[in-house]
């Protein structure tokens, strides 16, 4: 018997089997969603359809019987209704030109990768519009450590989309008992919170490996929050949306949360360890590597002063040690909390 296309089962493609894409993965399966996950490592993907776990990433997860594995990345998106992009922001660009001329024409894009455009500081969606001209578009985003959705812990996302039908739609193939999936209409909000954050996790994470506090962890967030506002504003972001689950939600997990990568890495360097070896130990992707550097220029085209921001990128190039920036945020001038309103330049 042929079997019936995935578009018309409204099955999902998950293009990554790293953490998130395989849990996000394994909630389109249990919720009955035909799902294919695709990843780089054939090698990986073979053993995940054997031993129905990821050993690398999520060991503890017993993956649904549901989900199938797919190496051959054609194969994997071909009459996709909807497809899922969950690598690194370095390689987002890459996989836009690889499934584009392998898409059905009314196949749906959504991508969970939290980032800019290394080099550019372009948003994700814009490079969707560039590659992938005429397709409905959806970021989800939110705090959400894929271990703990791996294990059914309760969490909130958020999906959003120009779109609302598309939003609503992809809402419904991942929302759970234990996974509530909002949507909204503010796509470089939702971006910019979900990228933005990782850098401002780096910030506490230092605070906290050199034992300066609560107080010091507390004002990092509240300032960075800040931050994040502005810089949002400046771009044409809504306020509620940072206010909200991609923004403050997410600033909020990655800064306390020792699953964070970004965090992990700002307690490294707080503790003394030198970059390249923090990097190695977490031995993973960490976005702010590259996110820092796309948050200070954008900063700098729209004349902001982001000194937190900046603080990072100068510790992460080694510009200043970590002793040596948490000094000259301390010694900044006094000022007024908001001296042009809320979203003031200062």
């Amino acid at each position: 018997m042929t079997e019936q296309p995935i578009a018309e089962r409204g099955g999902l493609a998950v293009l990554g089997a790293g953490s998130w894409g395989t849990a996000l993965a394994t909630l389109a399966a249990r919720n009955g969603v035909p799902t294919h996950l695709w990843g780089r490592d054939a090698t990986a993907l073979v053993d995940m359809a054997a031993s129905h776990r990821n050993q690398r990433y999520l060991p503890d997860l017993q993956l649904p019987t549901g989900l199938s594995f797919e190496p051959d990345l054609a194969k994997a998106v071909r009459h996709a209704a909807t497809v899922l992009i969950v690598v690194p922001s370095h390689a987002f660009a890459d996989m836009l030109s690889d499934i584009a001329p392998l898409l059905d024409p009314g196949t749906q894009i959504a991508w969970a990768t939290k980032g800019f455009e290394p080099g550019t500081g372009r948003f994700l969606h814009e490079l969707v519009a560039e590659r992938l001209p005429g397709r409905a578009a959806a970021v989800l985003t939110g705090p959400s450590f894929a271990r703990e959705v791996a294990a059914g812990q309760p969490s909130a996302v958020t999906v959003h989309s120009e779109d609302a039908v598309f939003a609503q739609h992809l809402a419904d193939l991942l929302h759970a008992p234990n996974f509530r999936v909002y949507t909204g209409n503010d796509v470089l909000g939702a971006e910019l919170g979900g990228a933005m954050k990782n850098v401002l996790a780096v910030a506490t994470g230092v605070a906290d490996g050199m034992q300066l506090g609560l107080n010091a962890r507390a004002g990092l967030i509240t300032r960075g929050m800040n931050e994040m506002l502005r810089l949002g504003v400046a771009l044409g972001a809504k306020p509620e949306t940072l206010m909200g689950l991609s923004g403050l939600g997410d600033l909020v997990l990655t800064c306390t949360g020792d699953l964070s990568r970004n965090r992990r890495l700002g307690l490294a360097l707080g503790q003394g360890i030198g970059i390249h070896e923090a990097v190695a130990q977490i031995g993973q992707v960490v976005e702010s590597m590259v996110t820092a550097d796309e948050v200070v220029r954008l900063a700098d085209k729209h004349h902001l002063d982001l000194p937190i921001s900046k603080g990072v990128r100068a510790v992460l190039h080694g510009e200043v040690t970590p002793v040596e920036g948490m000094k000259a945020l301390m010694a900044r001038e006094q000022k007024p909390e908001y001296p042009q309103g809320l979203f003031g330049t200062h």
